[in-house]
């Protein structure tokens, strides 16, 4: 059965969809079968994956209000070895379509129901906002990733998603996990990003990855050709540091289950 995990944080441009796309595509590398939910009206991981969204005739949205199947808006993107749930801007629309519907929090877990066994990781990209999105998401997920650039305000921005986690532990998912805090966009050279992260690691111990995901030329280029950066220059040292959290992700997931 699939380990769902969310990608959230309500802080835009912290690198949350480059870490989707990146460690989904890690995770297939490494022969897990893998499914990477784009759940942003944007349609950036979408993008990042080869995928015009205006080309969609099937997205998320049909899926969440009910006009199709999940399997049949799953796309398996070209020279990607993983599958894409693809997202565009009429996914914004369907909080207001699903604003009466009862039960209306739990539709994506209910649609990922029917797909889980087939894969071993769901990777759901968060759209940068609380709203009914992110908690269908929150509703679907077994736990929380939460990419955080080494800034000052980006502390203020994971009190508040951390709040939001524990009410939604409270009401509709109680068994939601942090997965881990990663450290997104960081620069060594920069006081304030060591600072920042020298106190994320002080607060919250094993909870934050070993691994930096640096600033680096590559990893903001990938998405221009539709490629992960471990796809599109493998070498990078932003590639090598999805690599890198690809396998903290897996042992901490070995670590938990044996208990």
């Amino acid at each position: 059965m699939a380990r769902i995990i969310a990608v959230a944080n309500q802080k835009g441009g912290v690198g949350k969809t480059t870490t989707c796309v990146n460690l989904a595509a890690a995770l297939a590398d490494m022969n897990y079968r893998v499914l990477l939910v784009d759940f942003d009206p944007q349609g950036n991981a979408s993008t990042g994956c080869g995928v015009n969204p205006r080309d969609l005739e099937r997205t998320a949205y049909e899926v969440l209000v009910g006009e199709c199947e999940l399997t049949e808006a799953l796309l398996s993107p070209e020279k990607l070895s993983f599958d894409l749930l693809p997202s565009n801007g009429d996914l914004g629309a369907a909080e207001f379509q699903l604003m009466n519907v009862e039960g209306r929090e739990y539709r994506l877990r209910e649609a990922l129901e029917d797909v889980a066994p087939r894969y071993g990781w769901i990777i759901i990209d968060c759209p940068p906002s609380l709203n009914l999105l992110t908690l269908n998401a929150l509703a679907a997920a077994h736990s929380v990733l939460i990419p955080i650039q080494c800034e000052y305000y980006a502390l203020e921005g994971l009190a508040a998603l951390l709040e939001t986690i524990d009410q939604v532990r409270s009401s509709v998912n109680p068994k939601l996990e942090i997965e881990g805090l990663l450290r997104t966009m960081y620069d060594m050279r920069n006081n304030l990003a060591t600072a920042v992260s020298d106190q994320l690691m002080e607060n919250f111990g094993d909870t934050v990855y070993r691994t930096l995901v640096p600033r680096n030329v590559r990893v903001a280029e990938a998405p221009s050709h539709g490629l992960p950066v471990l796809h599109y220059d493998p070498g990078s040292r932003g590639a090598l540091a999805y690599i890198g959290l690809a396998g903290e992700v897996l042992r901490r997931r070995r670590k938990r289950e044996a208990g």
